[in-house]
C-alpha cells in the first residue's frame, strides 16, 4: 500500500492486529495515541525530540502507553518505535493505518483538516455529506490547522474539497493582482 517509511511501519502493525484479531482495540488506541499527541506538548516532544536517549524513550512511552489504556499489541509497537527511534513517524503511521483499517471494513477514509476542533454533530454532519457524495460510508480522520482561519480542508484518496477561509483570501489576494 504504502511506500513511505510510516506506511510500511503501519502496514506491520495492521497485520499484527489482523493476525491477533484485533484491529478495532488497535485503532480505538491508536487515536488515544494521536489525542495524546494533538493535546499533550510533553508527550509529543518525548516523541520528537532527537534529545531523548533511545532506552529513556521507551521507558517513557510505554509508561504513556499504560495511562493511555492502550492494548497490548499498540503498546509494544510503541515500544518497538522508540527502540528504533521512529517515535517522530507516529502521526503517519496513524494515519495510514486508519486507511488500512477502514479499507479493511470496505469504508472510504476521508482526511479532514479544520480550523477548529468539530462537534460530534458537525462530524456527524460531515459524515453525512460525504456519504451521499463517495457513496458509502465514510471515515474521518480529523485534525485541526488554526492556519486555516476557518473552514475544512476535506481530502478523500486524490480529491480535495478546500473550503478554507485562508485559500479564499489567497485567491482574492491574486484576483486583485490582476
Amino acid at each position: 500500500m504504502q511506500a513511505s517509511l510510516g506506511g510500511r511501519y503501519a502496514t506491520a502493525l495492521f497485520e499484527l492486529a489482523a493476525d491477533a484479531r484485533s484491529i478495532d482495540q488497535v485503532e480505538q488506541s491508536l487515536t488515544a495515541v494521536r489525542r495524546a499527541l494533538d493535546e499533550s506538548r510533553d508527550f509529543k516532544e518525548l516523541t520528537t525530540s532527537p534529545l531523548i536517549a533511545r532506552g529513556d524513550a521507551a521507558k517513557a512511552v510505554l509508561a504513556a502507553a499504560d495511562s493511555l489504556g492502550v492494548d497490548t499489541t499498540t503498546k509494544s509497537f510503541l515500544g518497538v518505535l522508540a527502540e528504533n527511534r521512529r517515535l517522530a513517524e507516529l502521526p503517519a503511521i496513524i494515519r495510514a493505518f486508519r486507511l488500512l483499517a477502514a479499507r479493511h471494513r470496505g469504508e472510504t477514509t476521508a482526511e479532514v483538516v479544520s480550523a477548529h476542533p468539530l462537534s460530534e454533530e458537525q462530524v456527524g454532519e460531515l459524515k453525512q455529506q460525504l456519504r451521499q457524495r463517495v457513496g458509502r460510508d465514510v471515515t474521518v480522520d480529523l485534525s485541526v490547522d488554526p492556519a486555516l482561519l476557518g473552514g475544512l480542508v476535506v481530502r478523500i484518496g486524490s480529491q480535495m474539497i478546500d473550503s478554507s477561509i485562508r485559500t479564499r483570501l489567497n485567491a482574492l489576494t491574486s484576483a486583485m493582482k490582476g
